[in-house]
């Protein structure tokens, strides 16, 4: 099997692997899926990602179909590039192998104003055309063009987490009651949220990012949907930030200002991703929702 064959005949790639025709070296795939390098015949590589076999949960339905669904949408934004999706099937997904490199300044950069062109591509709504995922959790994505962002954001990206995060024990009544506390004032005062609906990868934290050797970095693993671009920005500075976050957000706002205050604004947006993380993880996140839910009580 070369690059062009599996580009033609897609479907033919698990007979392949269970065969064993085609050259697998595992690889890091992230925290949920597994990952490997898979070497063709022409001397290609891409990268594949599966649901673990020794997973206690099952593989979710459409998880997937919804990954490549939203590289497709960034990549037709031709801002901020992403790996060519080659392979979607329901149990796998195959990507474009993009040889890895380090951060520099001129990548960050280039990053920080590719992400801006993404952005600004748009989306038809709050939410997008297809099911929804974020990791391996359902993502609310019913496309709304009839409510205000600060509405759908805490309706659709903080509630839903929230509860499930209080039904697995990871936040108690004092966390619960500052996340509502939360959604309470978004909807009295905004957060900034009267931008039209940008294009936004939606699960932006450093370990999304790939920087190539070929100095330029792409989206990877995104939730897609539209959404505010703050959201994807905010996210960029969470465990750890990104490398040079101060290069990439003034190359951003050199190609696309943000609205002022924005800063002041950072802790409301990452409080979605915050809440996966004790959706997902548990109590080990429970600090960190409660430190972003206070600094936007203050903002």
């Amino acid at each position: 099997m070369d690059l062009a064959y599996l580009r033609a005949h897609p479907e033919h790639l698990p007979t392949f692997l269970t065969h064993q025709r085609i050259r697998e070296t595992p690889v890091s795939g992230g925290s949920i899926c597994a990952a490997s390098r898979l070497t063709l015949d022409d001397g290609n590589s891409v990268f594949a990602k599966s649901w673990p076999e020794r997973s206690a949960r099952p593989l979710p339905d459409g998880l997937f179909a919804a990954e490549a669904a939203g590289l497709r949408w960034l990549a037709a934004a031709g801002g901020a590039p992403v790996p060519e999706v080659l392979v979607a099937l329901p149990q796998l997904l195959a990507l474009e192998w993009v040889e890895p490199g380090e951060a520099d300044v001129a990548a960050a950069e280039r990053f920080g104003r590719e992400l801006a062109i993404t952005h600004r591509a748009g989306a038809a709504g709050f939410g997008a055309d297809w099911p929804g995922f974020v990791g391996a959790l359902p993502q609310d994505n019913e496309l709304v063009t009839d409510q205000p962002w600060s509405a759908w954001f805490g309706q659709r990206r903080l509630l839903p987490y929230l509860r499930m995060s209080v039904d697995n024990g990871a936040l108690t009544a004092a966390e619960t009651g500052l996340v509502e506390q939360v959604v309470d004032n978004i909807n009295i005062n905004g957060y900034g949220g009267d931008e039209p609906p940008a294009r936004i990868h939606g699960d932006l934290w450093p370990g999304n990012l790939l920087w190539g050797a070929d100095g330029r970095c792409r989206l990877v693993d995104p939730a897609a949907h539209g959404g505010h671009r703050e959201t994807d920005l905010a996210q960029l500075t969470l465990f750890g930030g990104a490398p040079y976050l101060d290069r990439i957000l003034d190359a951003y706002q050199e190609q696309w200002p943000l609205a002022d205050g924005w800063a002041g604004r950072v802790p409301v947006h990452q409080l979605h991703l915050l809440l996966v993380h004790t959706a997902l993880f548990g109590a080990a996140y429970r600090s960190a929702v409660a430190d972003a839910a206070r600094a936007a009580l203050r903002s």
